[in-house]
């Protein structure tokens, strides 16, 4: 197995480096020191032909201007916070409003937009790297100086393990997510409508105005919801389901996950490729790129098109801070915030 590490560009007088993993079995994943986003993960298809499996952009000015959280760690609490505020014993605390009047992916400055300090890993069968990162107290509106740390680790047996922990020393709300674009026809040669996604749920979190969690969840029987046995992703596209129609003729849903391990499956009939997702996450958000076309800041040389990835965005419940009946994302100080995800190549 193999690490290298190169300078991939510069962000206000400090440098920011990539690191290269690979494995002996011609799996190779590049991670930038900028936001821990995931810059390419590149695996083989069913002829051996290997090609990069996520989007993302060949220098940091992309990342800076292109289409936002492309394989980027989100935090300090993924998805959406109605209006930008929350409250902790009594006490409100203001967030950044980054999306109209809410809060959005950690805010204007989140974990996917600074510079995480790196710790290259060298294990019998695995190499990977440990990020940390120190988001102070009150940044972004949050409470308490929270220490953070994310670690990827690929190995021999086609995975990559990204795990996550944070400390606090003041009550707060954490929730973080890896947010990679996944598009398993290899170096984007077509869209992800025909790709096959399979989800162990049954029910999925309402949206109502802003596309926030209205507290409400819906029975997936009968609808292009319904991934139990695996469907297209194109199925949603079409879809007349109020909730497809909501987020632009799609998904970008919390589904509720069992508590016993059943794996996400995602596949590419043509390419061969299949990704399967293991978490100890109550949910995942599945995000079909549905307005990416809006965007125009070329893609490694290809314009932008809806529906050119898929995100599998493992985590707690959005807004669970406003619905106790979900999962709780408050850390208390002395206690860890510990998340676990594996993504396995096959």
């Amino acid at each position: 197995m193999e690490i290298k590490k190169a300078l991939f560009g510069e962000l206000e007088g400090r440098p920011v480096h990539a690191y290269e993993l690979k494995n002996d079995r011609g799996i190779s994943v590049t991670v930038l020191e900028y936001g821990c986003i995931i810059n390419k993960i590149i695996v083989p298809d069913k002829n051996g032909k290997a090609e990069n499996i996520v989007l993302g952009y060949d220098n940091l000015d992309g990342y800076l201007h292109g289409v936002p959280y492309f394989g980027a760690i989100i935090g300090r609490v993924a998805g959406r916070i109605a209006g930008a505020s929350f409250e902790l014993d009594g006490k409100t605390y203001k967030l950044s409003a980054n999306e109209n009047r809410n809060h959005l992916h950690g805010g204007f400055k989140g974990f996917n937009a600074v510079i995480w300090d790196s710790t290259p890993i060298e294990q019998d069968g695995a190499v990977g790297v440990k990020f940390t990162y120190t988001s102070p107290d009150g940044e972004e509106g949050y409470p308490g100086n929270l220490d953070a740390t994310v670690t990827y680790l690929l190995t021999n047996e086609q995975e990559l393990k990204l795990s996550y922990q944070a400390h606090t020393d003041k009550k707060t709300i954490v929730n973080m997510t890896n947010h990679a674009y996944f598009n398993l026809s290899g170096d984007m040669k077509r869209d992800v409508r025909g790709h096959e996604l399979q989800i162990p749920s049954g029910r999925v979190l309402e949206l109502g105005r802003e596309t926030l969690p209205t507290g409400k969840t819906f029975d997936v029987r009968g609808t292009a919801f319904d991934f139990r046995n695996g469907r297209k992703i194109e199925d949603g596209t079409v879809s007349d389901h109020p909730q497809n129609v909501l987020v632009g003729n799609g998904y970008d849903h919390a589904f509720l996950l069992p508590e016993t391990e059943k794996p996400i499956r995602l596949k590419d009939e043509e390419s061969g490729r299949m990704l399967t997702v293991e978490t100890d996450q109550p949910c995942v958000v599945v995000y079909t790129s549905n307005t990416m076309g809006n965007d125009t800041y070329e893609i490694r040389g290809r314009k932008p098109c809806d529906y050119l990835a898929v995100c599998l965005e493992t985590q707690g419940v959005p807004d669970a801070i406003h619905h106790p009946e979900y999962p709780s994302v408050i850390l208390e100080p002395g206690e860890t915030y510990r998340a676990h995800t594996k993504w396995i190549f096959g």
